[in-house]
Parts: structure tokens; C-alpha cells; sequence
């Protein structure tokens, strides 16, 4: 039975590339948020992203210390989802299979975000809880025409910051009065990868694999390109001595303005940007005509019945983004911008709907969504 004015704690996991971002919930009320920094030269020593966990903990750890932050009696401990298993959008308990599959990667992509489940195990060991984990970038909710690449029994994945991309949809929803699950959006996350997708009454449809690299290239992505010119540059050996590891990295790392300026940081190459640098003007307009261009066909894939243009993430902050989408998109639908991210407060939202018994946590069984035809 559900208890009336309940007090609820719920403590946040979401690792990053280098840093983890923890939040302390009392309720809806945010007691803290903060971002744990993990120097990347103390993180290249670990030779997978497995190996970081004992080294995150630990400062983990030193942080709630140092701060004085007592989890005993903590309600949940909630853990960012990572790559298992594609699944459907909910709110999941943490089980063994769940933490086994993302140690493995099941789902096929290795980010930072797989550590989130273990984390979480590791603190409620010590801690006790309920574990939680939600929207993970496998979520796949894609309808069965977008599956399709044009190779027999070779299918297009999902890969998406499917967390902030559906905690934005539902926030605009809200703006608008109407449930979530009413409206059609095309709703772009825009920071260091970049997402674009198709959300038709509640589910998202198609969008980019942004994990894959396919879409707009991004600060540290490729994008997609022509196979036949990829394999002319194998065959030309521009990628002469280069490793399969370096080759994928063009995929997640060291493509996008990595590649052209030799740095993924964005605040740097918009620098460069404002100085007037024909290069960098060129370069970075180019990813603002590619994410659009992704829009458009996400229009299609809707038949043009859009309620708006929703924009999130961190490239948000430089204001030519935004206006540059509206010039070619706002003929589509409304464009609104909502600078950052909110996975956050998305997952103590998620957490709170379970222990209030508004909605049903899945079990995950690790079982693809998707088996192919």
C-alpha cells in the first residue's frame, strides 16, 4: 500500500567520460548535484572501462567522506544505464543478469555509462536500497521499417541519449498541457555526440545510432559517410598502421572536430569560430546543416505531423546553434531549446513513480527486442 507523505531518498549514479555526476533527491527536491572529476591521465591507465570501477568507487567514496553524506537508510540507489541488451523505455531493477550483460556489453557499445549499474551494486552492498536503473542508450523502440540497412541479416541499431531525449519530450509535453504519450516530437540532444530522434505518441521511432557514429558528425564523431569512400581511404592507406581499435574510434573518439582540429573541445573550436577562422566556420557550420538535415528526414518518418522541435544538450549554450536549426527547420514545427541536460532529476522522477505506486518497475530478461526477420 502506498504510504501518504512519505519521505523518499534517492541517491543518482551517472558516470561520464571523465567524471561522475552524482545527485542526493529527499523527494522532488534536489539536496545536491554534483560532478566528481576523474583526471583522464589517471583514466588511460585502465586498459578497459571495466577496470575503472575499484578507481571510481574509491573517489566515490572520498567525496561522500569529505562531505559528510551519510547513504544508511537510503530508499533507492539509482544507477545510469549502460550497454545491455536493447531494450524497451521503463524503469528497471537492477539484477544480475542486468549488471552481467553491461560488464559485457552486450548492446555492442563501450561508454562510461556501463558503470553505473555497477556502482550502484557496489553502494547498496554497503547500503541497502532498492537498485534502479532507467533509459539506458540501448533503449528500442524503433518501428520495424527503420531496421532496415540494405544487407541481409544486417540491421540498424539504437543508439541514443535516450534518457534526456525522452526527460525533454516529457518535460515539453508537459509545457504544452499534454501527456507525453499524445505528442509527436523530433527531439535532438546536441553536445559531444549527437542524437536525433523521431518520438511518435510516446515512442521513439527511428533517430540516428548515435553510438555507432551514424548521423551529423559531432565533436568527437565521425558521422556517416560513404562506405566506397571509406574503403578508398583504406585502399589509399590513409589508415596505414592504424589498429581495428583506432578505426572505431573514429566512431566515438576521434572523428568530428577531433579529426579536423586535432581537439573535441567545442568552447576551443567556437573560438576559433568567433575569431573569424575560415576553417572552423566552415567546419562547425557544416555539423549544424547535418543535424538539420537529420531533422527533416525525422519530419518525414512523423509525415510532417510534428507538435515541435525540441533542442537539449550541451552545445546549446552557443547561441549560432540553435538560430541556424530554426533558419532551415522552424518551417516544420516550433523549435524550443532546453540548454543541458535533465537525467537527473529524470531518474529520481522514475524512482519516485515506482515507490509511490504510480508505475511498475520491469524486470530485465535479456532477451533483444529485436531478432531480425
Amino acid at each position: 500500500m502506498k504510504e501518504e507523505n512519505r519521505s523518499y531518498r534517492i541517491f543518482i549514479i551517472n558516470p561520464g567520460s571523465t567524471s561522475t555526476k552524482l545527485s542526493l533527491f529527499e523527494n522532488e527536491r534536489n539536496c545536491f548535484t554534483t560532478d566528481v572529476f576523474h583526471d583522464s591521465s589517471v583514466l588511460r591507465q585502465f586498459p578497459t572501462m571495466n577496470d575503472q570501477l575499484d578507481y571510481r568507487m574509491e573517489v566515490v567514496d572520498a567525496f561522500l567522506k569529505e562531505n559528510h553524506i551519510d547513504l544508511t537508510g537510503i530508499d533507492v540507489i539509482m544507477g545510469r544505464g549502460g550497454c545491455c541488451c536493447p531494450m524497451v523505455s521503463g524503469i528497471y531493477r537492477i539484477n544480475d543478469r542486468l549488471i552481467q550483460d553491461t560488464r559485457e556489453a552486450k548492446g555492442g557499445v563501450i561508454h562510461a555509462s556501463m558503470l553505473g549499474v555497477q556502482m550502484a551494486e557496489f553502494l547498496h552492498k554497503r547500503y541497502g536500497g532498492q537498485m534502479f536503473m532507467m533509459d539506458p542508450p540501448v533503449v528500442d523502440e524503433l518501428c520495424d521499417l527503420a531496421r532496415f540497412t540494405g544487407v541481409d541479416k544486417v540491421y540498424r541499431k539504437a543508439g541514443s541519449h535516450a534518457l534526456n531525449l525522452k526527460a525533454t519530450a516529457r518535460k515539453h509535453a508537459a509545457v504544452l498541457g499534454k501527456a507525453y504519450e499524445s505528442c509527436n516530437f523530433i527531439v535532438c540532444h546536441i553536445d559531444g555526440g549527437i542524437s536525433i530522434t523521431a518520438h511518435e505518441k510516446g515512442r521513439m521511432i527511428d533517430g540516428n545510432n548515435a553510438g555507432g557514429g551514424e548521423g551529423p558528425f559531432t565533436p568527437t564523431r565521425m558521422g556517416s559517410m560513404a562506405v566506397t569512400d571509406l574503403i578508398a581511404c583504406l585502399e589509399a592507406g590513409a589508415f596505414d598502421g592504424w589498429d581495428l581499435g583506432r578505426l572505431k574510434s573514429l566512431c566515438s573518439q576521434a572523428g568530428g572536430l577531433s579529426s579536423y582540429f586535432g581537439t573535441s573541445n567545442s568552447d576551443v573550436v567556437h573560438g576559433m569560430v568567433e575569431e573569424g577562422d575560415p576553417k572552423a566556420v566552415l567546419v562547425w557550420q557544416a555539423m549544424i546543416y547535418q543535424i538539420a538535415k537529420w531533422i527533416g528526414a525525422m519530419s518525414a518518418v512523423l509525415k510532417g505531423k510534428v507538435d515541435g522541435i525540441l533542442l537539449t544538450g550541451g552545445l546549446l549554450r552557443f547561441a549560432d546553434v540553435a538560430e541556424q536549426i530554426r533558419e532551415r527547420c522552424e518551417w516544420i514545427a516550433p523549435v524550443t531549446v532546453y540548454v543541458g541536460e535533465f537525467e537527473q532529476e529524470a531518474m529520481a522522477e522514475g524512482a519516485l513513480r515506482v515507490l509511490r505506486g504510480e508505475e511498475e518497475a520491469k524486470e530485465y530478461t535479456g532477451r533483444p527486442v529485436w531478432d531480425g526477420v
